[in-house]
């Protein structure tokens, strides 16, 4: 069996391998009563956090020990003790000794600098503070540096685990927790790191399988963090944009790279503050990366979603997602039924295609709603032999194919 081309392997066991699987249940159940036991004397400790460790790598899928784990950590390396100080408010760690350095004498003498002589004058309490904040800053440090190691291996341990199972819900969960720890915990520049090297694991992932859901889903989380505020980010649409045309260059049938560009797109546009013409260009663009695909591969599912986002989007313009910006219903027309001309010609090299009959009959109908044009007698015949042939494709879909006939104004 394959998923995404990807091979799995499993055959029949041999009497030596159940024999190994019966000790494993063993030790699992016993693993399993062992953490149940600590849980409920609330204990989540070190000893609490390996039990988890043994349990995760046998069972990935067992979410309440993720839960478990996470108690273990926000109790122990994890607890927000390394929150800002009020007195550090003032006083950053990364440009600590810069503010306890006093001024120097022979700067020139300004309307701030006189305030800041007179308050040297004032009663001094400023010591005892800078003390403490020295103080703060060394156990912010310890913390910090604790925390960042933790997140790390943490990191770390689940690597193994998401290359065995790509797919666990939990994996790809508590790896998001791991990283708003790192928000949360660290300095900025330390979590955006951080951050971006998961980013660079995220590709590695998708490399070895290209088409895995959760890791475009987890990409696209990672990357709009990295656009935070929080961690000083800026927009990353014209990357992620040119990373959906490699993807596809790669791979023609990645349908979920075909959806992380079609969901980049409105942004995109208006990042680059794209006037009619720019538009325009860009549409033009589009259809005909997805047309080239199409002449090769008229069978692939991924690129008539994508074609079909185009052409929807030509015909019903929604609102803050247009690619063309308000357009005439006659050039809307002209641009769907120059991509019903290519499908047509289609047909001449490829005539067991349902998708080819599909959109012809789906597109022919949107033009139909745009100029309210009743269709002649040649243009009935064509509908009629189209739905004649999808309704031999594909059966078992004889219902949507009568509808769609109603809709249209032709015989079933």
């Amino acid at each position: 069996m394959s998923s995404h081309g990807v091979p799995r392997s499993e055959g029949e066991r041999s009497p030596e391998q159940l024999k190994k699987d019966i000790e494993k249940i063993s030790k699992y159940k016993a693993l399993e009563n062992q953490l149940h036991t600590q849980t409920s004397e609330s204990r989540f400790d070190l000893a609490t956090l390996e039990l988890t460790t043994k349990l995760l790598r046998i069972n990935p899928e067992y979410y309440t020990v993720w839960n478990v784990r996470r108690r273990c950590l926000i109790t122990g390396y994890l607890a927000k003790n390394c929150k800002r100080s009020p007195l550090l408010e003032r006083l950053e760690p990364s440009d600590a000794d810069e503010k306890l350095v006093a001024p120097s004498p022979s700067a020139p003498q300004t309307a701030e600098s006189d305030e800041n002589e007179l308050q040297q004058h004032q009663p001094d309490t400023s010591s005892r503070d800078t003390e403490q904040g020295r103080k703060e800053i060394k156990r912010i440090g310890r913390d910090t540096g604790q925390s960042s190691d933790a997140i790390r291996d943490e990191l770390i341990f689940t690597v193994p685990l998401l290359m065995g199972h790509p797919k666990c819900y939990w994996i790809w969960n508590y790896r998001m927790w791991i990283l708003e720890q790192a928000t949360l915990l660290l300095p900025t520049v330390a979590a955006r790191t951080i951050w971006q090297e998961e980013l660079g694991l995220v590709s590695k992932m998708l490399d070895r399988d290209r088409r895995n859901y959760h890791a475009w889903a987890y990409r696209r989380y990672v990357v709009s963090h990295l656009e935070s505020s929080k961690l000083e980010g800026q927009s990353m649409t014209e990357v992620e944009f040119s990373y959906t045309t490699k993807m596809i260059g790669n791979d023609l049938s990645n349908f979920s790279a075909w959806h992380n560009r079609a969901q980049l797109i409105p942004r995109l546009l208006e990042e680059r503050e794209a006037d009619d013409v720019s538009r325009r260009a860009f549409l033009d663009k589009e259809f005909e990366m997805v047309d080239n695909g199409l002449n090769v591969g008229p069978e692939d599912q991924s690129l008539w979603y994508y074609h079909q986002y185009l052409t929807l989007n030509v015909a019903e313009q929604p609102v803050n997602l247009s690619i063309l910006a308000a357009t005439k219903n006659e050039d809307r027309v002209n641009l769907i039924s120059k991509e019903i001309d290519f499908i047509r010609d289609l047909l001449d090299d490829y005539k067991d295609v349902k998708w080819i009959y599909e959109m012809l009959l789906e597109y022919t109908l949107l033009i139909h709603k745009l100029d309210n044009k009743p269709f002649d007698n040649e243009q009935k015949a064509e509908l009629e032999a189209w739905m004649s042939s999808i309704k031999r494709l594909d059966p078992q879909r004889s219902n949507r194919w009568k509808e769609l006939a109603r809709e249209l104004e032709v015989s079933a």
